[in-house]
């Protein structure tokens, strides 16, 4: 557990909310690595909260299936395993399917700005030295670039459909990338999905979609089972 630079506890907000925030934040930015233990009252005095607002905290991450209890009855933060990783991106793949639709028919110059935006903060973050901070900007960029394509629906269902998708891919996505700061290979496919839509030609921007989705799939797939090998090791 590291929480080496917890955000401070602002007293005029609910401590149960701030918390879970602080906690939810570590735990996406890999500050809390996958699988590791969360230990309430370690965390309640790094904080210097209550036991309370933790213990609420962690229920409530828990439902959000971003924590999760051992056989040991330990709170841990969840690991994903290969099975999880196919069948998050096969979920991502069907609701994203819908976004590129909608945004091949309804996108406007506005929002393909805000698109193209997020392929060039891509290709500016990508041209730096990879370290974990670049990487977890990354994360962030794509969990941009898909959402803006989503908003484009004006289907608030489907963008928080995909919201709650992407804090599970988030934290997927962290678990690999602590063991290669190279695996997020995001500009040249988001460019792909973008000009298609430009196009408004649905079927290119569908296809490169799932290649991208695909090929994201083969290299966290791959990240994993390197992980689970060493750990044999």
């Amino acid at each position: 557990m590291l929480l080496s630079s917890p955000r401070p506890i602002q007293r005029s907000q609910s401590l149960r909310e701030q918390t879970y925030q602080v906690l939810r934040s570590a735990i996406l930015s890999g500050e809390f690595l996958a699988g590791s233990r969360l230990v309430e009252t370690q965390i309640a005095e790094k904080l210097q909260v209550s036991r309370t607002p933790i213990r609420e905290a962690l229920q409530q991450l828990q439902q959000e299936q971003l924590v999760t209890t051992d056989e040991n009855g330990n709170l841990r933060v969840v690991s994903f395993s290969t099975a999880d990783a196919k069948h998050l991106y096969r979920c991502r793949l069907v609701l994203e399917q819908e976004s590129v639709l909608e945004a091949c028919k309804n996108a406007t110059a506005e929002q393909l700005a805000k698109i193209e935006l997020a392929i060039q903060q891509a290709e500016k973050a990508i041209a730096q030295q990879p370290n974990q901070l670049t990487s977890y900007q990354l994360l962030h960029i794509d969990y941009q670039f898909h959402r803006a394509i989503a908003e484009c629906s004006g289907n608030h269902w489907l963008a928080l459909l995909l919201d709650q998708l992407f804090d599970k891919m988030a934290l997927l996505r962290m678990q690999t990338v602590q063991q290669n700061l190279k695996v997020l290979e995001i500009r040249s496919e988001h460019r792909q999905i973008y000009e298609a839509i430009v196009q408004r030609d649905y079927e290119a921007a569908f296809k490169a979609l799932s290649n991208h989705l695909m090929s994201s799939q083969a290299r966290v797939i791959r990240e994993i089972e390197q992980l689970q090998n060493q750990q044999i090791q």
